[in-house]
């Protein structure tokens, strides 16, 4: 009977021969960053956003005593927006995507039948006229959103052939995402634009990228990506500091149409250890807008996720 020993030394071989080579993960990335570049902009997907949020404080609120000296305790905020979902880019940027919404409920309350919502949505991606889609991008930000988090969905894109010379890759461990074995690759960003900005009231806070990407083994399918940042701020009397730290994962499955599309992102701020912000995305099966120039819709569902 082979001893403890011998059963750990076969096991770290056995683990050791399933790990995929760095050099393999990076062209997988690369093949479904291209493959998400060209097919995702011809489908969309309902998603349901829950955003959990801390309120801003009143601009004035009388308070005596005890309380007075405290801090007033957090009010949170919770809203349910639903909207048609898809992927465009502008004409200036063909090769950037960005999310784009219709908005048809916001807390339950009906703003436009989903079949008008998909209607507005498909005359939008198809338009040459940036103006209408930067008007969708702008009716969005009207619904009373605290911190309107964007443009996390295609992600994967930080890793097309072109800008992997962006990133140093490292291995970081093994892992699970349901019943599917993951190996864990670390990223960081090191030269590059950096690609993460953040938007504080009219300032925008750019920020290099880090975090990990979860790719099933062996054959190295992207199932999740992480990201991570930290800043630190300044109080408004400019006596003390405190950490911003913005977390965000993205889970993929694969599609009939063999592109990695996104089933959920969840993105959380916190400040040291107060929780600022959640973001929970989720989306609807998949659909793939019609080539022919009426408007219809085909139903496409994802693989259900594990």
């Amino acid at each position: 009977m082979a001893s403890p020993w011998c059963l750990a030394v076969f096991a770290a071989i056995a683990c050791a021969a399933q790990t995929p080579s760095l050099e393999k993960i990076r062209s997988r990335l690369a093949e479904e960053a291209d493959v998400f570049l060209h097919v995702a902009p011809q489908t969309f997907a309902e998603e349901t956003l829950r955003q959990r949020a801390v309120k801003p404080p009143p601009r004035f609120r009388l308070r005596v005593g005890d309380d007075a000296l405290k801090p007033p305790p957090p009010v949170y905020q919770t809203r349910e927006i639903v909207s048609e979902y898809s992927f465009s880019s502008f004409k200036d940027s063909p090769a950037f995507l960005h999310e784009f919404r219709q908005v048809s409920s916001v807390d339950g309350r009906k703003v436009l039948a989903p079949e008008k919502a998909r209607q507005s949505l498909s005359v939008g991606m198809r338009s040459q006229d940036d103006r209408l889609k930067k008007r969708m991008l702008e009716q969005f930000e009207k619904h009373g959103l605290i911190g309107t988090v964007t443009d996390f969905g295609q992600i994967l894109l930080l890793f097309t052939k072109r800008r992997l010379p962006e990133y140093e890759f490292r291995l970081a461990g093994q892992g699970r995402i349901g019943a599917d074995p993951v190996v864990k690759i670390a990223f960081r960003q090191v030269k590059g634009a950096q690609a993460l900005t953040i938007f504080e009231g009219n300032q925008a806070i750019h920020r290099p990228l880090e975090g990990e990407i979860w790719v099933r083994t062996p054959d190295t399918t992207p199932l999740r990506i992480t990201l991570e940042s930290a800043r630190e701020e300044q109080s408004k009397d400019e006596k003390d500091k405190s950490v911003i730290r913005d977390q965000a994962t993205v889970d993929y499955a694969m599609s009939q149409h063999g592109v990695m599309l996104p089933v959920s992102v969840v993105h959380r701020q916190l400040n040291g250890d107060l929780l600022i912000a959640e973001n929970i995305f989720r989306y609807s099966a998949f659909r793939k807008f019609s080539a022919a120039s009426e408007i219809k819709f085909t139903e496409v569902p994802l693989e259900p996720p594990q």
